[in-house]
C-alpha cells in the first residue's frame, strides 16, 4: 500500500464507530465491509491527505483512487470519488475507462451516483475539441452498454447541468430511448416471472410512472426528468422550451 493510501486508511479507521459499522454493514452487506466513519469524515481524510501529499500529480491521483478502490469497503471507495472529484482538473477524457470500471463494480447509488454527478459530468463537462468528442462517444456506449448501472451513470452525468438551467431535453429524449431500450432488452432476456422493463409512453417522452426500486436506469430517467421541471430548459413532455 502506498503512503497516501495508508494514512487514509488509517484515518478512516480512526474515525469508525461501531454504531454505524453495524447500520452501514446491515446496508451494505455483503458487497462491501463497512469501517463506521461518516462521510463528512470521508472527506476531511481525502482534505487532509491531499494537503499532506500535495505532489500527488494525475498519475498519483488516478493510482492512488484505484489502490482505494480496489478493497471492498464502503468508506475507501468514497474516499476514491472524493479524491477524483476534488482533483478534476486534472483529470482528462482517457480516465473514463478507470472510472467505468469504478462504476461497474459500484451497485450502490451512494457510490455510483457520486462517481456519475459528482465526477463523470463535471469532468465531461470541463473538456473541449476532441477530448469532448471522444468522452461523449464514451457515455454514449454507456447509454447501450448491458449494465444497468452504467446506463443510469450516462443519464445522470449531465444532472448538474440540467440543475443549472443548461440542459439539453432533445437530446436528453434520445438517451434516455437509449437507456431504456437496454433495459427493455435485458428484462427480455430474464424469466417470465421478471419484472418487465420499464416502457416509455407513446408520445416517445420518457416515461413518468414512479419507477420499480430495483430499475436503476428508470429512476436516473425521472430523477432527470424533475430537474427539467424544477431548473428549465424544457417542460417534460412538451418538446424543446
Amino acid at each position: 500500500m502506498s503512503e497516501p493510501g495508508e494514512f487514509i486508511d488509517a484515518a478512516l479507521q480512526r474515525e469508525s464507530s461501531w454504531q454505524r459499522a453495524e447500520e452501514g454493514q446491515a446496508r451494505y452487506a455483503p458487497e462491501l465491509r463497512v469501517y463506521g466513519a461518516s462521510v463528512g469524515a470521508v472527506r476531511g481524510t481525502v482534505r487532509d491527505a491531499l494537503r499532506r501529499y500535495r505532489d500527488l500529480d494525475h498519475d498519483g491521483v488516478t493510482a492512488l483512487s484505484s489502490e482505494l478502490w480496489a478493497v471492498p469497503v464502503f468508506e475507501r471507495r468514497l474516499a476514491a470519488v472524493v479524491l477524483l472529484q476534488s482533483r478534476l482538473a486534472v483529470l482528462d477524457n482517457t480516465d473514463l475507462t478507470r472510472i467505468e470500471g469504478f462504476v461497474r463494480g459500484a451497485h450502490l447509488r451512494e457510490l455510483a451516483d457520486a462517481l456519475a454527478v459528482d465526477v463523470v459530468g463535471p469532468l465531461v463537462a470541463g473538456l473541449q475539441g476532441p477530448p469532448r468528442a471522444r468522452a461523449e462517444a464514451v457515455l454514449g456506449r454507456w447509454l447501450q452498454d448491458p449494465d444497468a448501472w452504467l446506463r443510469r451513470a450516462a443519464l445522470l452525468a449531465p444532472l448538474r447541468e440540467v440543475r443549472a438551467g443548461r440542459g439539453d431535453w432533445e437530446r436528453f429524449r434520445r438517451q434516455a430511448h437509449l437507456a431504456q431500450t437496454g433495459t427493455a432488452t435485458a428484462a427480455a432476456r430474464r424469466p417470465a416471472a421478471a419484472e418487465p422493463g420499464h416502457r416509455s409512453a407513446e408520445s416517445g417522452a420518457p416515461a413518468t410512472s414512479v419507477p420499480a426500486p430495483d430499475d436503476p436506469v428508470a429512476e436516473a430517467v425521472s430523477a432527470i426528468r424533475s430537474a427539467f421541471s424544477r431548473h428549465g430548459g424544457a417542460e417534460p413532455g412538451r418538446g424543446r422550451a
